[in-house]
């Protein structure tokens, strides 16, 4: 599917025949410029392990090649401090460790997102961050894991009236699986590093979800509110592409959050 910057085809390269290779070499990282073109959102950019200049040469490009949001994740206050000096019109969000430029208008596509406790919270920002920056329209409700099941059933009702649902829980990953079994959209789980020895730092988690015997659940990796994000982007652009909801199928620029 095209789409995005610069009139080019889905593989990134441009209609006019010449050999533009989809991607910028910086030396220390190729970016894909092309990514916009095939999926709807650009490359994201992973912060940890880059030094803060090069995320900022990074987001440099996607900002001259992309039209509609860019992201870079898991970024540290003082990564986000030095990278918004490069490029000031972006957003920083510290419980998400998100920085943002060109956030997409809401296209009418409803994700709700669960923690089961509230130590949860920061995986489950990060979710709703990057879920809200490609287009998402998103509803949080907070500390309602299966030790206190009556939590859970006060919101059901609530739940039941999105496009999908994002369950985030540590421990023994139950809640993915409750939910599973009350809702008839799809249900993207989150298995984080929260609890104990056992917890295997979310190995226990993940099984658990990976075995559920609630039947389609999907499930993304330990802590990743970013990958859970993406599933929901990636659902809303089908929706949209067979006409049945999430409005336009790219996240198109435009929102409250500046240009490049």
């Amino acid at each position: 599917m095209s789409g995005g910057a610069g009139g080019g085809r889905a593989d990134g390269h441009p209609r006019d025949g010449s050999r533009d290779p989809g991607y910028r070499d910086l030396g220390f990282a190729r970016v894909d410029t092309g990514r916009e073109a095939r999926q709807g959102v650009a490359e994201c950019v992973y912060t940890p392990g880059k030094r803060p200049e090069e995320v900022a040469d990074i987001v440099a490009e996607l900002l001259a090649h992309a039209t509609g949001p860019v992201l870079a994740t898991r970024a540290d206050a003082a990564t986000a401090q030095a990278v918004l000096a490069a490029h000031p019109h972006g957003r920083y969000d510290p419980q998400a460790r998100l920085l943002t430029w060109r956030p997409a208008a809401p296209r009418g596509f409803r994700l709700a997102v669960l923690t089961a406790g509230t130590s949860d919270w920061p995986v489950a920002a990060e979710a709703a961050a990057v879920a809200r920056a490609v287009g998402l329209e998103v509803d949080v409700h907070r500390d309602v894991g299966v030790a206190g099941l009556h939590r859970l059933l006060d919101c059901v009702d609530a739940v039941t009236d999105h496009d999908a649902v994002v369950v985030v829980a540590g421990m023994e990953g139950a809640l993915a699986s409750v939910v599973g079994g009350l809702v008839a959209h799809p249900v993207i789980a989150v298995p984080t590093s929260t609890g104990y020895g056992a917890g295997l730092e979310g190995v226990t988690a993940l099984l658990a979800m990976l075995s559920s015997c609630a039947a389609g659940l999907t499930v993304v990796n330990i802590d990743s509110g970013f990958g859970a994000a993406m599933a929901a982007h990636r659902l809303a652009t089908a929706m949209a592409a067979a006409g049945r909801s999430g409005g336009p199928g790219p996240a198109a620029a435009g929102g409250t959050g500046g240009g490049a």
